[in-house]
């Protein structure tokens, strides 16, 4: 497959455009399958018997959230492991509250839940839309399920004026049970319909008439819905040196992901896998804490001896968002190990494993850069502050596999707009295209030392 994305500038409009067509996770699985198809990738299904042909590309979905697209490689498996390649597709949001419709002074609000460790402060007078996904039936009860995104601005959560919180730039203080609740409309108290109208459910049901036209919908049982900055993704700078946009964290990743797998060439066996839920913990069915990369590595090997064998072989590349040194707060880093912008990916490590990467991994991406004239950074957090984490040591002890935890600078991480260099992300999709060259050697040699 020849490479669409030959510069700078053709992969960050493609990032940005992938970014904002993806409000939610489920909305990144699916703007990803219609990559992976457009590349020759069949679709699995965990409910049915695989049968996999060397050569062969194939992806499968978890709760339509979570998402592993896989080459069988031409070489055998045993003989050369297996490419791996690991992101997230959630981002810290709000989300909306089962019974959510909250009436007051004729505004309908929605309630709200934080999810993930978002900063708050910026979702205030920001344009808001909503996407998730919704389930209803059918006037046969079939279940259906869908996506769902209003892409328009219908909501906003106001400040309050400076005038009636004079401590509002030296202490603000955000309650996020009653300071969130979006504010979508102000209802008519007079209108007979107002009731109906102002309904969660029946605005949901009219968007989905909308985006589908001629959907039978007796009744909508449920959803999972997100509120979004309508912002799109745009260069910010004198000289467009940086890029800004809402889900760099980690949408950034699944793309440089996605793009570099579909240009790998079938010789070798690589795998993209992107986990849901990370922000929370990634303790769930569609996390990398959950069973989805292990039952689809076993079915790729032929017995548990021979996926052990493979997996020893292996080598997982954890991508997540690292923190750049901010100019304004530079105490907040390790001052030898304070990233910068446009200066490419960084290595991510931690003493107490809250990074996977150890020597060995970090000695094979660093070469594998050095070779291809591709900078590296590192990162290791101030001593005393704490330390974030990834999907990297969570799927290092779950599967055994070794792990390298890397990632683009960026600032503002979890704001509902956070930012990075505009050649970073670039450079990291050149890195891992090498990475996934089954070419390119990846074993270490181990010395023993006697005694004496």
């Amino acid at each position: 497959m020849t490479n669409p994305l030959n510069n700078v500038a053709d992969f960050n409009q493609d990032l940005m455009q992938f970014i904002d067509a993806s409000p939610t996770p489920f909305h990144v699985v699916d703007n990803q399958i219609t990559l992976l198809e457009e590349h020759g990738f069949k679709r699995l299904y965990e409910s049915e018997p695989w049968s996999l042909a060397a050569g062969q590309r194939y992806y499968v979905t978890r709760n339509h959230s979570a998402l592993i697209a896989f080459i069988a490689g031409k070489k055998e498996v045993l003989e050369t492991g297996i490419r791996l390649f690991g992101a997230h597709t959630d981002s810290p949001c709000l989300k909306v509250k089962p019974n959510a419709e909250i009436m007051s002074h004729s505004y309908l609000q929605l309630g709200v839940e934080v999810y993930g460790g978002a900063l708050l402060n910026p979702w205030f007078d920001r344009d808001l839309s909503l996407a998730g996904r919704v389930v209803y039936c059918d006037n046969q009860d079939k279940l259906y399920s869908c996506l769902i995104d209003f892409k328009k601005p219908i909501a906003t959560i106001p400040s309050l004026a400076i005038h009636l919180d004079r401590d509002a730039n030296k202490k603000r203080m955000i309650n996020s049970q009653t300071d969130l609740p979006p504010v979508l409309m102000k209802v008519d108290d007079q209108d007979p319909e107002a009731p109906l109208n102002s309904s969660l459910n029946e605005l949901l049901r009219k968007q989905l008439v909308s985006q589908y036209k001629e959907l039978e919908i007796n009744k909508i049982l449920d959803y999972e819905l997100s509120f979004y900055d309508t912002q799109k993704a745009a260069y910010v700078g004198l000289n467009n040196d940086f890029i800004a946009s809402s889900r760099l964290d980690n949408l950034l990743s699944c793309f440089i992901g996605i793009q570099s797998l579909i240009n790998v060439d079938n010789q070798s066996s690589s795998l993209l896998v992107c986990s849901d839920h990370e922000e929370v913990g990634s303790a769930s069915t569609a996390g990398a804490q959950g069973s989805f990369l292990k039952s689809v590595l076993e079915r790729l090997s032929d017995s548990a001896e021979s996926l052990n064998c493979i997996i020893d072989k292996s080598m997982l590349v954890s991508a997540d968002n690292a923190h750049g040194i901010h100019p304004n707060f530079s105490d907040k880093h390790d001052a030898s190990h304070g990233p910068l912008f446009n200066q490419g990916p960084v290595i991510k490590v931690n003493a107490n494993q809250r990074y996977a990467t150890n020597s060995e991994t970090g000695a094979v991406i660093k070469l594998m850069a050095e070779k291809a004239g591709i900078p590296i950074q590192n990162f290791v957090v101030r001593t005393d502050l704490g330390c974030g984490s990834t999907i990297g040591p969570i799927t290092a002890a779950e599967i055994g596999i070794k792990t390298l935890d890397i990632g683009v600078p960026t600032f503002a991480m979890h704001s509902i707009r956070e930012l990075c260099g505009y050649k970073d992300s670039w450079y990291m999709y050149q890195l891992m295209k090498i990475f996934f060259d089954v070419s390119q050697e990846i074993s270490i040699n181990h010395f023993h030392y006697s005694k004496s």
